[in-house]
């Protein structure tokens, strides 16, 4: 039988983590451990359920508006795949639409419950990995025409990654450092947000996206379609672009460059670095992206810039010493994981 100053003590030690300790987390930044990167993802696959419920997801409008443009410009192994796709969507609007939504809202609630974390963490690499493919036609990237701005390297490809950070370490934790052990994201984090961002550099400067008049028309490519307030910042910075000439260019590339590079140092180097990267990541989502177009009744998840920052927030995680286990992003997500825990 446990007694109560038993029960108190495993529990002051099991939340530990979930609660951050204000005298050091003013000196850190926010941050996020595996668990409540999985409660995360899995509020992201829940809104991509509700997104897929949307009125015309089931029509054909789903396969001709959504994913035969993914082939437009691409080599024939991405183009092909991608238009026989399209057409059998379309054939089958409903099923098709109606089985997409099911399984992503059961991945989300997979990701929410410990029990089950394993199995969705593979069934999303799997499926995320179906879509990048066969709907995202691998990001635009085969193609060329593609950047950080519009959206690259494709939100699929990021839940799979994010999924992978994620994986549980480890079922049994039995003390506070073995906790913030068990649940601090790997420290490979850092090797995939410089492969991400150099990429991003070397996308900048292809021939295809190297010129003002590309990045302009990126700018612009989603004016027609938000409100009148973002398409005047749109075409405002798109005329500023232009103005600037190939400098906006060899700026924004360089920009890149650094965000990926400096994230490999350790120390206030790495931090200010990730920071970077969670600003340039918010811009394009507002200016390139339009925030997914999340009102546009034909978003079909919320675009890349929010899970680029995600990736920083775990990777301020897998940064934290272990003299500093508290994570304080984790204490909302925390709650609102028990929450969902109790009400189950």
């Amino acid at each position: 039988m446990t007694s109560s100053g038993q029960f108190t003590r495993v529990s002051v030690v099991d939340n530990r983590l979930e609660s951050p300790d204000f005298s050091t987390s003013r000196m850190w930044p926010p941050a996020l451990s595996r668990q409540s990167l999985r409660t995360v993802l899995g509020f992201i696959w829940l809104l991509d359920g509700a997104l897929q419920l949307q009125s015309f997801m089931f029509t054909k409008g789903f396969a001709t508006g959504i994913i035969a443009p993914s082939a437009s410009g691409q080599p024939f192994f991405v183009a092909g795949p991608v238009e026989w796709n399209a057409r059998m969507i379309g054939a089958h609007p409903v099923l098709f639409n109606g089985v997409f939504a099911s399984i992503q809202l059961a991945l989300g609630i997979g990701f929410l419950f410990r029990r089950t974390a394993r199995l969705a963490i593979v069934s999303s690499v799997i499926w995320a990995a179906g879509i990048w493919y066969l709907g995202e036609g691998l990001g635009g990237l085969a193609g060329g025409h593609m950047t950080a701005l519009l959206g690259a390297p494709g939100a699929a490809l990021l839940y799979v990654i994010l999924a992978l950070i994620a994986w549980p370490s480890s079922d049994n934790v039995t003390s506070r450092g073995d906790a913030f052990r068990s649940e601090r994201p790997p420290g490979w984090i850092f090797g995939v947000w410089a492969f991400l961002w150099v990429g991003f550099a070397v996308l900048s400067v292809l021939p295809t996206n190297a010129s003002t008049r590309s990045i302009s028309n990126q700018l612009t490519s989603n004016a027609s379609g938000v409100p009148s307030w973002l398409a005047a910042i749109d075409r405002g910075l798109a005329s500023a672009v232009h103005a600037s000439g190939q400098a906006a260019v060899l700026v924004t590339a360089a920009i890149e460059l650094a965000i990926g590079v400096l994230a490999l140092r350790q120390g206030s180097v790495r931090i200010v670095a990730l920071w970077a990267g969670i600003a340039v990541a918010g811009l394009y989502w507002g200016v390139g992206q339009s925030f997914g177009q999340l009102f546009s009744g034909q978003a079909t998840d919320p675009s890349t810039g929010p899970l680029i920052i995600l990736l920083a927030l775990a990777a301020f995680g897998a940064s934290r010493p272990s003299s500093q286990p508290n994570v304080e992003a984790d204490g909302t997500v925390g709650a609102i994981r028990s929450a969902v825990q109790l009400a189950a």
